[in-house]
This record gives C-alpha cells, structure tokens and sequence, in this order.
C-alpha cells in the first residue's frame, strides 16, 4: 500500500472518532408523484415515465384544437348572430359537426380518460367536471343537428376543450418533470466491481453477478458496490450521504461497509454478505415506495372546487329539468334548458385560475431558489407546525472547521495551527482540510515537510522547518502520561468535537478541536421559524453529543439522535399523530424514506440526486433559511388562487339561477350568448389576476 494510502489510517487514532452504529440506515424518501393531489386524471398520469412527451402531447392537442375552433366559432349560428352576420350554406351544420367531433374527441380525449378514471376511484375532480360539460354540450348538439329542436352548443364546446387543454399545458410546463427517485436510488450503485478470483486475479463483472462470501477489490475514491466485511486493508468511508454520520468512518479489517458509500483512501478487500433485496439500499428503496404509496392523494384548491361544482351540475340540472317540467313547457325547453345550466356551470376560467397563478408562482420561487416539484403539499406548506431538519449538510455544511485552539505554554494559536497543518497538507482527509482551510483563513504560509509517516496507535508524524511534529489522538497523549487540561479536553469532546493534540519533538505544544461547522442561514431560519410559532425539530444519524451541540448553537431544544433511517420516517410520523402537519428538510439518500412521509419534503439542493428527486421542493442555494420563504410563497400563492377561484367560479353562482330560468316569468333568460360573454370576462380578469402576485 503506497504511503498515500496509509496516510491517514492512524486517525482512527488520533480523531477517537464519533461512534457510529453500523446500521445506521438513516432514510429520507419523498413523495413522488409530482401530479398526486393535482391529479389531472390523464390515463397514465401518475408514473408517466416522460413527463416531456406529456406535456408535448397537450401542446399538440391544443394547437390543432385550436385551429379547429375558428372555422367552429364561424360556422356557429349563435356566434353570427352574436356578430351580426350571416354564413349559412348547404351542409353548413355537417361541417361544424365532424370538426367538433375531432375536437371533443381528439382535444378532449385527456379529459374524457380522466373523468373515467376519478369516477372509477369514485372521487369526481376537474377532469370528471370538464368531461362532464364537454359530453353533454356534444351529445345535446349533435341530438340538435339531426333534428332535436334547441340551439346547438359546439362553440362552447370548442372553447372549453382549448381553454382547458390550455390550463393544464401551462400548469405542468411550469412545474418540474415527473420524479424518479428510485432510478436515482439504483444509479448510486456501480455498474461493475472488481470481483478477486481463486489466484487474487482481479475480474471487472457487473453488479449483478456478484454472490455471497466473492471477495471484491475497492479503490480508493471508488463507490462501494455491495454490503460486505472488510478482509483486509484500512480505510476511511464517506457514509455521510447514507448514514447521517457527518464524518468518514475510519474501518479496520472485520468492520462492515455498505454499498453506495465512497472508499476514501486506503484499497480494501470486502467479502461480499449481501446482495439485491437485502442490501442496505434495496431497502431505503423499498421504504421510499412504500412511504410514496401511502402518501394520501391530496386534494388541491382546483380539484375540491371541480368537486363542488360536480355535484352543483347535476343537481341544478335536474333541477331544472323536473321544474320546467312541472311547469307545463314541453320536454325540448325543458332539456335546453338544463343543458345550458350543466354545460355554464364548468366555468371556463377554473382551467386557467390555478395554472396562471401556478407559473407566476413557480417563476418567482425559481428565481428565488426554489423548485416546486409537488404543487398540492406546496400548497399545504402554510399550514406548518413543525419543521423538522437533518443535521449534517443542512444544518451544518457537512465539512469540518476549527471551532477551538488551545496552545501550550510559549506558543501562539497561529504556531499550533502552522504546524498542525503543515503536516497535514498533503492528505485527503476532511479533517486535515478543515486545518489546512483554517492556516489558509488566518493567511498562515505552511512550511515544507519532510519524512512524513504514518504510525499505528501514534497517529501522523514528519518533520516541519527541522522540528519533529506529531498530530496524535487523546489515547497516545494518555499512553505517553503527557499533561494536558484535561477538563477543557472533556469539555470539548461532550459538545461532539474531534480532539487532535500537536506535539513538537515529544513535548505538546497544544491541542486543536474541530467539528462539522453550523450554517449561519441555519441560526436565522430557526430563528425565524420560533417567532412564528413553529416548531423546529433536528433528526440525525449522528451522535447525541454532536447533535446536541449543533442543537444548542442553532436554538432547536427538540433533538433526536443516532436515528436509523426507517426510524426518521416513524419519527415523522409520531409527529404528525400529534396532528401536526410537518415538513422535513434533508439532503441524503438516509432523509430519502422521512420526506416521502412528511407533508412537506424539502430537499437541499447541495444534496444527494434521491434526495432532490424525493422532495417536493429543492432549495437550490442550500439555504435553510429558504424554508421560511417558501412558507410565506405558499400563503400568498393560495391567497390568490382563491381569489382566482371565487372570481372564475363566481359568474357561474349568478348565471346558473339565471340559466336555470329563475326570472323567465318576468321574461328574462340568460341567451348562451350572453353567458359566453361573461365567460370570456372572467377568463380575462383571472389572468390579469394572476399576474399581480408578487414574492
């Protein structure tokens, strides 16, 4: 093994390293389904594996639809009449009935495969609303073009299938591409390994083809491919992104590793111990589905309206059907009637009041460094109660900093720092880069070393401007009975930190701790987020001392430690039984089963692909302090699109009666005519609506 490698095997030593539960499978898995809750029913909605080609597939119908809906709107009557003019030839009728078929069977084949889908699942929502209206304006007007007395209604029909083919284009351009966090999952792994034969010879196989008790050859830098024990070799393993443990794990011959964290330094044999469902990450995948799955389908603004006005439609219509009956008209008046009281109440402008506010939304958390990738739990984030967050890289910035130096007698701390950096520019260890970072900060040139060596049970040794230096662990300070504050020295390690003491030829000239440093963002959002009543809540893999630490500089007072990852999920949920709705913050694949359960998953952008891909929001600059600002953008989003809805739906409230014929005694029936006008009304006043929103 090259001196590079060994470098660092003796911080085992020398960082008494924070203990670590092998298992420590931490997990955070989000929900998925990007459409959940704005379910638009579309056949294969959910799952669709590109969500590209499904909003391309809208583009195109609403296009064609488009353009099929001028010579529709020409050749209809009521428009001409409406106009003024007068465009009747032969056949004219035939003509706008097979381009109004094309349309309501072509533009409005997404919605017409949804409602049967929403009324399979017994739960009526925009997609059963509009498919509803559009059935009923095309069966009456066809009845009407082979002879039925009454107006037909294919204008409304065409105008509906666009605007709504429209709505719905908009609203999933503007919202990011359905996820695959369990392909993100698979990808962690490697393609291949190098598999040891009987002769040591070593073979490049696929994954796959990897059994029980085959010995594989890691590299340093290298992914691990598989859970396994180490037969030999000694290393460091980056388990940060797994486990929540916010330090690399030194590993001996015997300890086990597991797949998908890196191999920092040393080459290692691992004797493979388990393969497919059973490894570590089989089962964080398993959990992410399960808690994706359970995830109830939340219902957004739009749909709950849709549903109203569902039930509104056929109640009203039957209404006045039976009504106008009892009142003696025959049964064409009646059946026009209640046709025109079905068809005016799905409020055009519904399409367009959520998708509107949802681009201006969407555009505005972009710009603020924020992905929306689940709008309906974005939608829930104004009814937080609790925040709960993963400590290393969200809290902390997952990278150690010099929190403490303590120089020995006749020695400055910028000497302790010269030195003990010095020694350690050339390793790869996070710890020797948080010294290296420090010398660099203060302006400290290092000197040249020379003889550099690793020693088994003393830690690193060289010489630096002809000085013998060491970094050693507390353990060799205690062998070697050298005197040291040994108060100050508990009192360090019981906040978490590692402890290196510096010596120069055998005398020590000073002690040095370091930790995962704090992100300064982190203090502000908590603080932020106790003035609004809201509670945050820190849940970590890693140590209770660590965390505690953390905790007490940030102001959290609810810490939960050392959690494996299925724990974090039931975590969340023991919280949520509070009836608290409770969002998580996390960045590794450990956070990846909790934010599939919270309400609200929130992802740091810094973070792991599972992670991202899990959430229902990425904070792109890593920024927890982002979190509040997400909360305040989900208050003002709903905030305008109940505006949007009261304005889209409102006209309906005052044309139903009206279509329905409530003041006909007096003489007065609202013309399809003039309920197209008011429907083009509130169609504009929801988008300029729209616009106004402001982050």
């Amino acid at each position: 093994m090259t001196k590079d490698n060994e470098q660092h095997i003796n911080h085992k030593h020398h960082h008494e390293h924070h203990h670590h539960t092998d298992n420590q499978n931490n997990g955070h898995g989000h929900h998925t389904n990007m459409h959940e809750g704005h379910d638009h029913g579309h056949g294969g909605h959910h799952g669709h594996h590109n969500h590209g080609e499904m909003i391309a597939d809208f583009k195109k119908r609403f296009y064609i639809s488009l353009i099929l809906t001028i010579p529709i709107l020409a050749l209809s009557p009521m428009i001409q009449m409406f106009l003024g003019v007068v465009w009747t030839f032969a056949g004219d009728l035939y003509i706008l009935f097979s381009l109004s078929t094309v349309v309501f069977f072509y533009g409005g084949w997404p919605f017409l495969t949804g409602a049967s889908s929403e009324l399979r699942e017994k739960n009526p929502r925009m997609m059963t609303l509009i498919g509803l209206a559009i059935t009923i304006a095309y069966g009456y007007s066809m009845m009407v073009v082979f002879g039925w007395e009454g107006d037909q209604l294919f204008w409304e029909l065409a105008t509906l299938v666009d605007i709504m083919l429209l709505g719905h284009w908009i609203e999933m351009r503007s919202i990011m591409g359905a996820s695959n966090a369990l392909e993100q999952l698979v990808k962690l792994m490697p393609n291949e390994a190098h598999r040891l034969n009987e002769k040591d010879e070593v073979e490049d196989v696929p994954v796959s083809e990897l059994q029980n008790k085959d010995r594989v050859l890691l590299k340093p830098g290298e992914k691990i491919p598989v859970d396994g024990t180490i037969l030999n070799g000694t290393s460091a393993i980056d388990e940060a992104m797994l486990t929540g443990e916010s330090a690399p794990v030194e590993k001996l011959v015997g300890d086990e590793v597991i797949g998908g964290s890196i191999n920092k330094e040393g080459s290692l044999t691992v004797q493979v111990e388990k393969t497919g469902e059973d490894s570590y990450l089989s089962k964080v995948i398993t959990m992410v589905k399960e808690a994706q799955e359970s995830k109830s389908k939340t219902q957004d603004l739009t749909n709950r309206a849709a549903k109203w006005l569902f039930y509104l439609a056929l109640t009203a219509g039957f209404l006045t059907l039976f009504i106008w009956l009892l009142l003696g008209y025959s049964f064409d008046a009646a059946l026009q009637r209640m046709v025109t009281v079905m068809v005016i109440t799905c409020p055009h402008a519904l399409g367009l009041a959520a998708p509107l506010v949802v681009a201006v939304s969407t555009a505005i958390s972009a710009k603020n460094g924020l992905l929306i990738r689940n709008r309906a739990n974005f939608e829930g984030a104004r009814n937080l109660n609790a925040v709960v967050f993963d400590k290393t890289g969200t809290l902390t910035k997952g990278e150690f900093g010099v929190t403490d130096v303590v120089p020995g007698e006749g020695c400055s701390k910028e000497d302790v720092i010269y030195y003990a950096a010095s020694l350690e520019q050339q390793s790869e260890h996070p710890i020797a880069a948080g010294l290296v970072n420090e010398a660099t900060k203060k302006g400290i040139t290092l000197g040249e070393i020379e003889e550099f060596q690793s020693i088994t049970g003393k830690g690193i040794e060289g010489k630096v401007d002809g000085h013998k230096i060491n970094a050693v662990s507390p353990g060799y300070v205690k062998s070697q009975k050298l005197t040291y504050d040994q108060d100050l020295f508990n009192k360090l390690s019981e906040e978490g930190k590692t402890v290196i003491f510096v010596l120069m030829n055998d005398t020590l000239i000073g002690m040095i701790a370091l930790a995962d440093m704090v992100r300064e963002t982190a203090k502000e959002a908590v603080a932020i987020l106790k003035e609004k009543e809201i509670h945050s809540i820190m849940l970590t893999g890693d140590n209770e001392k660590v965390a505690n630490w953390v905790a007490k500089q940030l102001g959290i007072d609810e810490v939960y430690a050392e959690v494996l990852p299925d724990d974090k999920a039931n975590q969340v949920k023991k919280i949520q039984e509070k009836g608290w709705k409770v969002a998580m913050t996390g960045d590794g694949v450990n956070d990846a089963p909790a934010l599939a359960t919270a309400d609200l998953g929130v992802a740091i952008g810094a973070g792991t692909d599972v992670a991202m891909e899990t959430a229902d929001v990425v904070l792109v600059k890593s920024n927890p302090n982002d979190v509040v600002g997400l909360m305040d953008l989900s208050k003002k989003t709903y905030r305008k699109m109940v505006q949007n809805l009261w304005w889209a739906t409102g006209y309906n409230i005052v044309a139903i009666p009206l279509a329905a014929g409530v003041l006909a005694p007096i003489g007065l029936v609202l013309s399809p005519a003039v309920g197209a006008v008011l429907m083009s009304l509130s169609t504009v006043i929801v988008a300029i609506n729209a616009q106004l929103l402001k982050a």
